[in-house]
């Protein structure tokens, strides 16, 4: 017996060293900055820019439950600046930087009071450039007060169509040219950035959590820069990927998809208003088309209302903990539509935008 002792502790230090060797790597693994890169995350990053990206994949298990599919999400809410618009004003600020556009001392002009702008002053912040941002006088006080206090500058303009040289869009691209050489119009509808951002990062990203099977991709467009990045990334590694845009009420996207026509019926009704369409959800939607919704790669649409959105909003709280957008919403109820075209088992990716706490006084007031 005492002949074996030393065996025995042979044999439980190899097992020890097995067992520590096999926890490095899933650390290791645990830290992958980007599929096929071989990088690996900083332990410490060297500014705030470095925090954007690499977001988590949750599977959504009630949806999974209910559909059959497996239903997963990309968390882009727990982004720094707490949406996906941080990858694009990254990347709008690197792409710029990186052609001389945008130099020490200059400012990033941009026409947003929403996600894109609070992305914007925080990624200018980190980089030591001023933000000068433009938005229609009926935007919510308390958007004025976020975006100020994050240290933009914003200017408020009166509502008016894209067509007119008050729109906020043109404005913010006469201020940036003022500004002279050195400052940029950041430009998120038509700068393609957004969409590399996507392609390069967000799509990537989905693919390797994923385990490389992806059969169906559903969410809205906004700008259309994360609906083509994704897109065009997924469908290059799964040719036979399914994607699938989703809608608000009122937005003339859904008609270009299906009818090869951008329009809406709240198109034609709302000449004299002040809105662009009758619609609680921000930031998704539109009645024009843009250079990065132009990349998208899309089968089909669907049409989602904002009460439909809303109670999904409420039911991803409820049901799965989880404190979402109403884009969020939308997009998840895109899910259930996909569902039923696909089979039992499909993998069905999509994208959770942004948080709750944003529309505290809007979508989650009164509750």
């Amino acid at each position: 017996g005492a002949a074996n002792m030393p065996s025995r502790g042979a044999a439980l230090a190899v097992g020890i060293a097995v067992a520590t060797a096999a926890a490095a790597v899933l650390w290791l693994r645990r830290l992958a900055h980007t599929a096929g890169m071989g990088r690996l995350r900083r332990l410490v990053a060297r500014d705030a820019l470095e925090l954007i990206g690499e977001t988590p994949m949750i599977e959504l298990r009630t949806l999974s439950r209910q559909t059959g599919c497996r239903v997963l999400a990309k968390a882009e809410f727990l982004n720094p600046g707490g949406s996906s618009k941080d990858r694009v004003a990254r990347a709008i600020i690197s792409e710029a930087e990186a052609s001389g556009a945008l130099r020490e001392g200059g400012t990033v002009v941009e026409a947003t009071a929403g996600s894109t702008g609070i992305s914007l002053a925080l990624a200018c912040a980190a980089r030591g450039y001023k933000c000068h941002l433009v938005a229609p006088n009926d935007v919510s006080q308390r958007k004025v007060q976020l975006i100020t206090s994050l240290g933009a500058t914003l200017e408020l303009v009166p509502p008016a169509g894209i067509a007119d040289a008050g729109h906020a869009v043109n404005v913010a691209r006469r201020r940036a040219a003022a500004l002279g050489p050195g400052s940029i119009f950041a430009d998120q509808f038509e700068n393609l950035a957004n969409m590399r951002a996507h392609e390069s990062g967000t799509g990537v990203e989905i693919w390797r959590q994923a385990g490389g099977r992806v059969d169906a991709f559903v969410m809205g467009a906004g700008t259309g820069g994360t609906l083509a990045g994704v897109s065009r990334l997924l469908r290059a590694r799964n040719p036979g990927l399914l994607v699938f845009l989703v809608d608000p009420q009122g937005s003339a996207l859904y008609h270009r998809v299906q009818h090869g026509v951008l329009y809406s019926r709240e198109q034609q009704e709302r000449t004299a208003r002040r809105h662009r369409y009758d619609t609680r959800m921000e930031g998704v939607g539109l009645d024009r088309l843009t250079a990065n919704f132009g990349c998208a790669q899309i089968d089909a649409a669907f049409r989602v209302t904002d009460d439909e959105a809303v109670a999904m909003a409420r039911r991803l709280l409820a049901e799965e903990g989880l404190f979402v957008g109403g884009s969020s919403g939308m997009n998840c109820v895109g899910v259930l539509r996909v569902a039923e075209r696909l089979p039992p088992g499909s993998t069905i990716v999509t994208v959770l935008c942004d948080g709750g706490e944003r529309y505290i006084g809007g979508l989650w007031g009164g509750r």
